[in-house]
């Protein structure tokens, strides 16, 4: 190992920063020589996925296997949202921007997983030096994704065809690790439930179950939305039945919210921070939401899931074994679209009963 100045220096430790101390260095004052929490690295591994929240949430299962296979390596992961990331978990995240490119593309990395087809994701496989190479890149000749071996065709396919999406049987885990090379084995999300923050909810009922209800989807896919009289309805039944709702959302989702508290009485404190509002759902007994990043962040703090589809493969959704999906009583025609063809969404013809048994039952479970 090399020496500075006579000090003897690891640059190839897993905790090593080379720009600031090392966190066992400003923590317990160890240096280099002579550390206890030596951790040499055998393999450098690289994940990108930048995607939406929900997309990078339901990605971690992968760091299950890939700290089994490789129990010395420094993992990187490349993503839009830093934030959602367990630190634990990551040696070293970073913010996709100019300065974490121009990083990535003077290193080597024995592994290198890009796991989204933005062209970005894929230029970036292409450029970064790695040993091995899984999931997308750019088509050499139209500058457009591709896969850059067979693993990755079923995933891509799944992505480009409506026909092969509907078709598939394969929740999104096992898509990705198999696209990885691995047999997915219902590895679990990893991910901070953030309880050490002690945020307080002295607001919050007690004594009875506490029923997460996630009103909003997002404004892409608003074919997903149910409106203010099913929540009334589903919010009144649940009352009745001796379980206490609490209304969930962000500021999109904060003025309905406010409509259905005044309308029901339900619980509502608010729209709050993202590691607030992940610690929130970490207190319900079972949320109830649609295809969105609260439904991720619920299966990811394992909390049994009432999940409400209608646009997308119920396929692609794994609940672990905790919860139920539930859809309209007539089929949905418009698969992935964000407006419905019929001006009318099939989730209106979602009975609040019907969830209100996917709830009794995902509790008994």
């Amino acid at each position: 190992m090399p020496e500075l100045n006579g000090i003897l220096v690891h640059p190839d430790c897993r905790h090593f920063r080379g720009d600031i101390p090392c966190r066992p260095n400003k923590e317990h004052g160890y240096v280099c020589a002579g550390c206890p929490v030596y951790a040499p690295v055998k393999e450098r591994i690289l994940i990108i996925k930048l995607g939406a929240i929900g997309d990078v949430i339901r990605t971690t299962p992968l760091l299950r296997r890939l700290r089994q296979e490789y129990p010395a390596a420094k993992i990187t992961w490349l993503t839009l949202t830093p934030a959602i990331l367990p630190a634990g978990a990551v040696d070293e995240i970073l913010k996709l921007d100019l300065a974490s490119t121009l990083h990535l593309q003077a290193r080597e990395f024995d592994i290198l997983f890009n796991l989204d087809k933005d062209k970005e994701a894929c230029a970036l496989h292409d450029t970064i030096r790695a040993k091995q190479k899984f999931g997308y890149r750019l088509h050499p000749d139209y500058g457009v994704a591709w896969p850059g071996n067979e693993l990755a065709n079923h995933k891509f396919l799944t992505g480009v065809f409506d026909q092969s999406s509907l078709e598939n049987q394969k929740p999104y885990p096992q898509e990705i690790f198999e696209l990885c090379g691995y047999e997915f084995r219902g590895e679990e999300y990893v991910f901070d439930n953030h309880q050490d923050k002690g945020y307080r909810w002295d607001a919050l009922p007690a004594g009875k179950p506490r029923v997460g209800l996630n009103t909003g989807c997002g404004d892409r896919w608003t074919t997903r939305l149910w409106s203010d009289e099913k929540w009334v309805s589903l919010i009144r039944q649940l009352q009745s039945a001796g379980y206490a709702p609490i209304l969930l959302g962000g500021a999109a989702e904060d003025e309905r919210n406010q409509r259905l508290h005044t309308a029901t009485g339900a619980t509502y404190l608010g729209y709050f921070p993202l590691e607030q509002f992940i610690n929130l759902l970490y207190q319900m007994d079972v949320i109830v939401t649609q295809v969105t990043m609260a439904m991720h962040i619920s299966i990811a703090l394992q909390k049994p899931t009432v999940l409400m589809n209608n646009i997308f493969n119920p396929y692609e959704f794994d609940l672990y074994g905790r919860g139920q999906i539930v859809q309209p009583d007539r089929q949905c025609v418009c698969f992935y679209r964000g407006t419905c063809k019929l001006g009318t969404s099939c989730m209106e013809d979602l009975p609040a009963e019907k969830v209100l048994s996917a709830v009794q039952a995902s509790m008994s479970v």
